[in-house]
């Protein structure tokens, strides 16, 4: 399990690939982010909005409020409203991250998955969770780029170190704590 200190770490740089994809991506012609790709979510936007309703999902299951998806492929607002969207939840990952305390990290929380079925984590893994599976997007959405043929943007986690850590980000970046 992650500790709270990697958690700070891991939300900041999810943060950052996915400003650093959204940026890339807002370059390309609106007709390659609906193009149909062979992807379990159909395109790239719809690939992004899926990460974007998961985080919403697991936001959710966090705050112990419900939420109103019956779905893990919803229809996909415009690109410009999912990047604002995934912005402002990503800053909620951090400072959510921030927030924990070794005990309430490892606090169980009880949920049904969308696909039915219940569930249960620890607060961590789930901040983890929402992590690793940010991460495995922005590969498929690497993939996609390929195939346009577009050069994807290094969004690995060493390169997140290397830019923030150096003070001078040549990407977009969140402050450290």
């Amino acid at each position: 399990m992650a500790g709270p200190d990697h958690l700070q770490t891991l939300t900041r740089y999810k943060a950052w690939a996915n400003e650093v994809i959204f940026e890339a991506l807002a370059k390309l012609p609106e007709s390659e982010l609906l193009a149909k790709r062979r992807i379990f979510a159909g395109n790239l936007l719809r690939t992004l909005n899926h990460t974007r309703a998961m985080d919403l999902v697991w936001k959710a299951h966090l705050e112990g409020v419900p939420h109103s998806l019956t779905t893990r492929n919803p229809e996909s607002p415009p690109f410009s409203e999912v990047r604002a969207s995934q912005a402002q939840l990503d800053l909620w990952f951090v400072e959510y991250s921030r927030s924990l305390t070794p005990e309430k990290s490892a606090e169980m929380v009880k949920f049904e998955f969308i696909g039915g079925g219940s569930g249960a984590m620890s607060r961590a893994d789930m901040v983890l969770h929402v992590v690793n599976h940010g991460t495995y997007h922005r590969g498929n959405v690497a993939s996609m780029m390929y195939e346009i043929p577009v050069q994807p943007p290094s969004t690995d986690l060493p390169v997140f170190i290397r830019e923030t850590a150096s003070g001078r980000p040549s990407r977009p970046a969140l402050p450290a704590r």
